[in-house]
C-alpha cells in the first residue's frame, strides 16, 4: 500500500483499463489467429480504445455529451472495419466491432468508479466470444415455441405479477397479488418440468418421464403412460411409472405448501414426504422387474407446453372460484361439505382446489379442516387416476395400476387417524 501512495489515484483507474481491455484484445487477437478473414483489432486496439473511453470521461470531466461524441467517433471507425470486412470477404459477423465499442464503455465505467459494472461487463463479454460455437449451436437446438414459452412466463411472473394490489377484498378476502402469485408459482414448477422433459428428448425412458411429467401433472403423465403401455407389454415398467408420478404429486404439493402457507405445511409436508418417498421407491423397484412379453419401447411422446395464457387465466379463475366455494361450504355445510368438496375435486385437476385451501387457511378455514380437505383430494385424485390407468391401458398394467393407486390413495388418508 505504502508504495502507491506517491501515486495519483489516476493511475489504479488506468491500469485497472488496461488489464480489462487487455483481456479482450487477447481474445480478439486468439480468435483472429484462428480465422482466415479480416477480423478487427487485437492485444494493441483494444487497450487503446479503452483508454480513450477513460480519457474522454476524464477530459470532459464526466459528462454525458462529449463522452457519447466520443462514443461515436469510435463507432465510425468500426463502421469503417465492417465495411472493410464486408467488401474483403464473405464473413459479416460484428462481433469484433461490438467488443470494441463495449470496451470503450468499460473506460467510461471505471472513470465514474463503477469497477463493478467494468467487470462485469468486461466478464460478459469474454464468456459471450469464447462461448460462440457452444452459444450457436444452443441457439439452433432452441425452437421458436419454447422461446415463446418463455416469454409467456416473463409476462405472467415479470410484467403482470408486480401490477396487482397485495390487498385483499371482500369477505373472502380475495388478494390479487397473492392470488397470481400462485398461478406463477404453479406454472414455474409446471414450466420447469416441461424444460426438463424437452432436454431430456430421447435421453430417457418412462421412468424419467413419470418423475418429470409427475412434477407438473401427474394426471396428465398417468393418462400418457397408460396410453402407451396399451401396445407395449411392460406392465412393471408402466405401472411403476405410473405409481412413480403420483409419488411425485406429493412433493409438489410439500413444496407448495411450504411457499404459500407455513402451517399447513408443518403439518402435512412429513406425511407427504412419506407417502413421495414409498410411492418413488416401491415405483423404482416394481418398474426394475423383467416382463417376460415385453415388446420394443416405442419412442416416447412429446412433451406437452403446459404454460399458456389461457390456461393461466383459466387456473387464476378457478383458484378464485374455489376460494368463495370453500369459504361458502365452511360457513353453511361446516366440515362435511369440505370434505366432500375435496372428494369432488379430486376428479378433475386438484391444484386450484389445494392452493384456495392455502390462501384460505385460516383466515376463513380452519387448519384442521383445510389439511383434511387437502389429504382427501389427494387421495380422491389417485383413485381418479387408476381409474384412468385400468380404462386406457393394456390390461395387466391397469389392474397392476389401480392396485397400487389404491392402496396409495388408502395410505393418503391415514393422517386423519392420527
Amino acid at each position: 500500500m505504502k508504495f502507491f501512495e506517491w501515486m495519483p489515484p489516476e493511475w489504479a483507474h488506468v491500469l485497472f483499463v488496461l488489464f480489462l481491455s487487455f483481456l479482450i484484445g487477447l481474445e480478439r487477437e486468439e480468435r483472429k489467429d484462428k480465422e482466415d478473414h479480416y477480423s478487427f483489432g487485437g492485444v494493441r486496439t483494444f487497450p487503446l480504445i479503452g483508454l480513450i473511453g477513460y480519457s474522454m470521461s476524464q477530459l470532459s470531466g464526466g459528462q454525458l455529451l462529449p463522452q457519447a461524441i466520443g462514443f461515436a467517433v469510435v463507432a465510425g471507425f468500426l463502421m469503417i472495419s465492417y465495411w472493410h470486412k464486408l467488401t474483403s470477404s464473405a464473413y459479416s459477423g460484428v462481433t469484433s466491432e461490438m467488443s470494441g465499442l463495449t470496451t470503450y464503455l468499460v473506460g467510461a465505467f471505471i472513470y465514474h468508479e463503477m469497477f463493478w459494472i467494468a467487470t462485469a461487463l468486461t466478464v460478459s463479454s469474454l464468456l459471450l466470444l469464447e462461448l460462440k460455437e457452444g452459444l450457436e449451436s444452443l441457439a439452433k437446438r432452441i425452437e421458436s415455441t419454447d422461446i415463446l414459452t418463455f416469454a409467456k412466463f416473463l409476462l405472467l411472473s415479470a410484467v403482470i405479477l408486480p401490477l396487482l394490489p397485495d390487498t385483499p377484498y371482500s369477505q373472502f378476502q380475495i388478494n390479487p397479488f397473492k392470488t397470481w402469485l400462485v398461478v406463477v408459482a404453479v406454472s414455474a414448477v409446471s414450466y420447469g418440468s416441461y424444460v426438463l422433459q424437452r432436454l431430456a428428448k430421447d435421453k430417457g425412458g418412462v421412468i424419467l418421464a413419470a418423475f418429470l411429467g409427475g412434477a407438473y401433472s401427474s394426471t396428465v403423465t398417468t393418462v400418457a403412460l397408460a396410453r402407451r403401455a396399451k401396445s407395449e407389454e411392460q406392465p412393471h415398467l408402466f405401472s411403476g411409472g405410473i405409481l412413480i408420478a403420483s409419488g411425485m404429486m406429493y412433493l409438489r404439493l410439500a413444496i407448495l405448501l411450504a411457499l404459500f402457507n407455513r402451517a399447513l405445511m408443518s403439518r402435512l409436508a412429513p406425511a407427504f414426504i412419506v407417502l413421495a418417498s414409498f410411492a418413488i421407491i416401491v415405483g423404482w423397484l416394481w418398474s426394475g422387474r423383467s416382463d417376460a412379453s415385453a415388446l420394443k419401447p416405442s419412442g416416447g411422446s412429446e412433451p406437452k407446453n403446459p404454460l399458456e395464457i389461457s390456461a393461466a387465466l383459466l387456473f387464476a379463475l378457478l383458484f378464485v372460484s374455489m376460494l368463495v366455494a370453500t369459504h361458502l361450504t365452511v360457513e353453511y355445510l361446516g366440515k362435511s361439505g369440505v370434505y366432500t368438496l375435496a372428494a369432488i375435486m379430486g376428479v378433475t385437476d386438484v391444484d386450484p382446489f389445494i392452493m384456495g385451501l392455502t390462501q384460505a387457511a385460516p383466515i376463513t378455514t380452519p387448519l384442521d379442516v383445510a389439511s383434511a380437505g387437502i389429504l382427501i383430494a389427494a387421495s380422491s385424485n389417485n383413485v381418479v387416476k387408476g381409474i384412468y390407468a385400468y380404462a386406457l391401458s393394456s390390461r395387466q398394467t391397469g389392474i397392476q395400476s389401480l392396485c397400487f393407486l389404491l392402496g396409495l390413495a388408502v395410505l393418503g388418508l391415514m393422517p386423519l387417524l392420527l
